[in-house]
């Protein structure tokens, strides 16, 4: 059973890591779903460099080699020393997989269906690693049965001593990685490309803007808002804009990632089900009053409570619309064509803008140039423009 458990948890890394250094799309994986978001997101790699997946692939390895000296038939120094190996490998798995489903709950908001299999996976070839080794790691006597109940149970508090200690030293490793991640992590993480395609002209006199349409440079903002990195990137925009001194613009583009009317969207998941809708009504805000759409759109990615944000559902959304237009307005503009015409030209853009199979928001397009950034703070988001989108400084 080690073994195989300790095959798969290494095939499913393996996979992994080959997505990481290959591209593509994952399996049942398209873009905008939880498992893009988790896989281009700076905590799949070490310090920006070296993919997670690629460290795993190593340490399940590892495992598997040592796991082929445990036998009664492997001399006894050597089977301890493997035993030992594989405990403190052990203790490295399980504190790392309880780190990563830390990250993926309340760091990015998004669960990789894949990472977590692979993390209980180990987990549970952890569990099982450290029940045996408990067991079979250990005994002074060797092959030797012990020769009273005292010799008995001084091997077994022997042993437990051992287990508990080496598992300690695993799950310290994991600690300490874990802290390094988090200290090494790459300022100004993106992921960017370019088009082949030809993309949408967008009438920036009619379209959502933060800027004037009349801007130098004027960059499309492709966002959900149902989606959290969209939310902390909402609050940077007026910053660069000030930065720029009205030399740069944002067109707003909602992009649901939903296949209700995202046809580039794979299949849909619970984050994103209410999109299409709050789209349509954050547009219809805009068609109805322009000088409110800036209200409404601060409303929408604004803490309600906690420390923590919550996107808001249809029902919120088209009372505080009502509240700002009036509901005479409001239903005139959203019955008006522009609004579906526009939300498929920020969907066509978002679906040539797909590449190797990176198709995750929020997403800035800039000419043929495309970028998925990950900025702390509007410094980070101007350094993305310059080396991503080749904007000029501020």
């Amino acid at each position: 059973m080690l073994i195989g458990l300790n095959l798969l948890v290494l095939v499913l890394s393996t996979y992994l890591s080959w997505h990481s250094i290959a591209g593509g799309s994952m399996a049942g994986c398209g873009g905008g779903s939880p498992c893009d978001q988790v896989l281009n997101s700076s905590w799949s790699m070490f310090g920006g460099v070296l993919p997670i997946s690629g460290l795993a692939m190593g340490v399940y390895l590892a495992m598997l080699v040592a796991g082929f000296y445990i036998g009664p038939e492997t001399e006894l120094s050597i089977r301890r020393q493997a035993w030992s190996a594989m405990l403190i490998l052990s203790g490295l798995i399980a504190g790392s997989a309880v780190w990563f489903t830390i990250l993926q709950k309340w760091v990015i908001g998004a669960f990789c269906p894949y990472c977590m299999v692979t993390h209980i996976t180990g987990f549970l070839l952890a569990a099982l690693v450290i029940w045996r080794a408990t067991k079979e790691y250990g005994n002074p006597y060797g092959e030797i049965t012990p020769t009273s109940q005292v010799e008995t149970h001084n091997c077994s508090r022997t042993n437990a001593k051992r287990v508990i200690g080496l598992t300690m030293i695993g799950l310290l490793t994991a600690g300490i990685m874990a802290t390094a991640q988090m200290v090494l992590a790459p300022t100004a993480f993106y992921v960017n490309g370019e088009s082949q395609d030809k993309l949408p002209l967008i009438d920036y006199r009619t379209a959502p803007m933060v800027g004037s349409p009349d801007a130098t440079f004027v960059v499309t903002l492709l966002f959900d808002y149902q989606c959290p990195h969209c939310q902390k990137i909402h609050f940077m925009l007026d910053e660069v804009v000030r930065r720029y001194n009205g030399k740069l613009s944002f067109v707003l583009c909602p992009t649901p990632l939903n296949t209700q009317c995202n046809p580039y969207i794979p299949r849909d998941v619970d984050a994103f089900k209410n999109s299409c809708e709050l789209a349509k009504i954050g547009l219809a805000v805009w068609f109805a009053d322009r000088a409110a759409f800036s209200d409404f759109q601060n409303w929408m990615f604004t803490f309600e409570s906690g420390n923590s944000w919550q996107p808001r559902s249809p029902e919120l959304a088209r009372v505080k619309a009502i509240e700002l237009v009036g509901k005479a307005k409001f239903d005139t503009a959203s019955a008006d064509p522009w609004i579906g015409q526009y939300l498929q030209n920020c969907i066509q853009i978002y679906g040539q803008t797909i590449q190797g199979g990176k198709g995750g928001i929020p997403k800035l397009v800039f000419g043929s140039r495309w970028v998925i950034p990950e900025p702390k703070n509007a410094d980070e988001l101007i350094l993305i423009l310059q080396k991503s989108l080749a904007l000029p400084k501020p």
